[in-house]
């Protein structure tokens, strides 16, 4: 009986010099799309945003990669072999960016993204895919029921006045910051930015960080990097209206999804202190413990307002 044949075994990080033949389709491009929105995705949030198997997901992932569509960054090799089961992440690749700029007219600052998807490390790649985790958790909770619907960055950018629709950032925030009488020019960025939109054509918008616990919650100095300095951004960006001036919103919230609840409590600590004449306060901030808030409905959790009070995001 003669022997069956030996399944080829291709490498992981480095593509085939013969890759396996396969025809584009639309559910391809729509994988390859989802990398253009949202930069570095783990197979597993692939599979949930096609709707698909991940066995079917891994399947076309793994074609796309050795065509030349998308990358599997090279910097997962730090973790990659000490987490077997670790899902594989994708990001962009040239061919695809050309892909979807020839097909769709989406413009890209450059199509070098292979090399951008090079010099990304490890930190920044684990922190955009806690980001995506969260986000993508929310488009599966928005997709299972009818009533809300998630308006992303880019559609949100689009009703933004023409100097700041332009703009190399258009969420970012530039203000001035009160500490013991001396004003400070702080900038922030914030990780995410949505909307939720109601049936009544009502939205509510959010800007969200994702705390990896790495910052101090507070330091002496202001000129350091710390959430409280984070915090007192939001705060005056608020107060001088900027949501209103520059992206057209009555109002917005911060969500805070962070490491555990003695971080939350440090965090509505030192909130507690801060006083900035035409803000919300402490109500402007929405708290979440990453561990619970994955494990339950991020629409429907019981997340904590800088008051300690539960609100939810619907």
């Amino acid at each position: 009986m003669p022997e069956k044949p030996k399944p080829v075994r291709r490498p992981r990080f480095q593509r085939a010099k013969q890759p396996p033949a396969f025809r584009l389709t639309e559910d391809d491009i729509d994988l390859i799309w989802q990398l253009g929105r949202h930069r570095f995705l783990r197979s597993t949030h692939l599979a949930a945003l096609a709707g698909r198997s991940l066995d079917r997901t891994n399947d076309r992932l793994l074609r796309l990669f050795h065509a030349g569509y998308i990358d599997r960054p090279r910097a997962q090799l730090d973790y990659y072999p000490n987490r077997g089961s670790t899902p594989m992440v994708y990001a962009l690749g040239d061919k695809g960016a050309k892909l979807l700029s020839e097909r769709d007219g989406l413009s890209f600052s450059n199509l070098e993204w292979s090399r951008k998807n090079r010099e990304a490390g490890r930190p920044f790649i684990e922190h955009q895919l806690e980001i995506m985790d969260f986000y993508v958790g929310l488009q599966i909770a928005a997709a299972a029921r009818d009533g809300v619907t998630i308006i992303h960055p880019d559609e949100l950018v689009t009703a933004f006045p023409d100097q700041v629709f332009s703009s190399t950032n258009p969420f970012a925030l530039q203000t001035r910051v009160n500490h013991h009488g001396t004003m400070l020019n702080v900038g922030i960025v914030p990780d995410l930015v949505f909307g939720l939109r109601f049936p009544d054509n009502s939205r509510r918008c959010f800007m969200v960080e994702i705390d990896r616990g790495t910052m101090p919650v507070t330091r002496s100095n202001l000129m350091q990097t710390s959430f409280d300095r984070k915090m007192r951004a939001y705060l005056s960006a608020y107060a001088a209206r900027q949501h209103e001036r520059h992206f057209g919103w009555k109002t917005f919230r911060v969500l805070t999804v962070t490491t555990d609840q003695n971080r939350i409590d440090s965090m509505c600590e030192a909130l507690a202190d801060l006083r900035v004449p035409q803000s919300p306060g402490a109500t402007l901030f929405f708290f979440a413990a990453r561990p619970e808030l994955h494990a339950s409905d991020p629409l429907l959790h019981d997340w904590k307002d800088g008051t300690g009070r539960n609100v939810s995001l619907m």
